[in-house]
């Protein structure tokens, strides 16, 4: 028999976001991960807020978002907000009601600044890093280094003489305007970018275009290839090596020495020397293209290298799921420090999955 099509609507129901959730979700491991880092946070979310006057949107529910955002593939903020009217799974997650409103995209940017100036993203990615700590999901032995680019939020066009002048002058007003470069010798320290003045001109190899861009760093712990910490700065063609001495230096001391493994880009004097300093064995690629390499055979006969060097690959699926599926491979914000607030949460969200990945193997 034919079905009909009912159209009274249901005056009283009990049914919650929770229920509506299938039971083996992968959202469901995520979440008590999420909801402890955010318990270990209240006493920083009670410090930035007045004990008085209109109540604003919980800090737990804009990092929930954030999170929200990076598994799955949402670009910006006005978009999550239309998702979250109708999306029961966001609603659970954020544990809210079926039928509450949810709330405006104008909220995110009424709060970032504050969230940027307590440093909000520093400590959710250091507590999901303490997670792990917990769990002993993390050893303070071997790691691996690297770094990438990635694309700023600003177009070529924009990039133009620090003295306003060049080839034909200032851009015409209007969108999208026309702009003639041609025969104009340009680099970072006579140019700069009108949109963000603090994105670079870099290129990741010859023959690849030059692109205005920022500079992503990655410390991996190679037993789990969980993120041990990270860093957003300025693409300068130096601060691969630079920063990766900085994230090392900023491990905990330790009696033993360590290990970090790297491709040639950090097979140079002053890397090998500085990881030495920090008593840090460098387990990197040798470079002997037309030269000589900083390591020999002292580092090189062991079998520690050969397995390092195999290990610290892992270390382009973190950048490759940031740039795919978070949507990094173009920054969405203009500046560096509301980049790198990206940048850790979206770090601290690919820790989340790799644990709630090892806690099911472990369960």
């Amino acid at each position: 028999m034919r079905g009909t099509t009912t159209r009274q609507a249901t005056m009283l129901s009990t049914l919650t976001s929770d229920s509506l959730i299938p039971l083996d979700h992968p959202i469901r491991r995520i979440k008590p991960v999420v909801e402890a880092v955010l318990a270990e946070l209240a006493p920083e979310f009670d410090a930035m807020y007045a004990r008085t006057g209109r109540q604003s949107v919980p800090p737990e529910h804009l990092l929930k978002a954030t999170v929200l955002m990076a598994l799955y593939s949402i670009r910006g903020e006005r978009q999550f907000c239309e998702r979250l009217r109708d999306d029961l799974l966001f609603k659970f997650f954020l544990d809210l009601n079926v039928d509450d409103e949810g709330f405006d995209h104008s909220t995110f940017s009424r709060n970032r600044q504050r969230l940027l100036t307590h440093e909000i993203a520093d400590r959710f990615f250091a507590a999901v890093v303490q997670q792990a700590h917990l769990r002993r999901y993390i050893s303070g032995e071997h790691f691996s280094v690297d770094g990438t680019l990635l694309e700023a939020w600003a177009s070529h066009k924009s990039f133009r003489p620090k003295d306003g002048g060049g080839k034909g002058g200032p851009p015409a007003p209007g969108r999208n305007a026309e702009v003639d470069d041609h025969g104009e010798k340009r680099s970072n320290e006579t140019h700069h970018s009108t949109t963000d003045p603090e994105a670079r001109l870099a290129r990741k190899g010859n023959g690849v275009a030059a692109k205005l861009s920022d500079a992503g760093h990655l410390l991996m712990e190679n037993r789990s290839a969980l993120i041990a910490d990270m860093e957003l700065t300025s693409a300068t063609g130096y601060a691969e090596r630079e920063t990766a001495l900085t994230l090392l230096a900023r491990l905990p001391a330790r009696a033993r020495r360590r290990t970090v493994g790297g491709d040639k880009g950090f097979d140079t004097t002053g890397f090998v020397a500085g990881c030495r300093a920090l008593r840090v064995t460098p387990h990197v690629s040798q470079n002997t293209s037309n030269r000589r390499s900083a390591i020999d055979g002292r580092t090189t006969r062991h079998h520690g290298h050969v397995t390092s060097l195999r290990i610290r690959k892992r270390i382009e699926e973190p950048f490759g799921w940031m740039k795919t599926i978070a949507g990094g491979r173009k920054l969405r914000y203009i500046g560096l420090q509301r980049n790198r607030a990206w940048f850790l949460m979206t770090g601290a969200v690919d820790n989340l999955i790799r644990i709630t990945a090892l806690d099911a193997q472990a369960a």
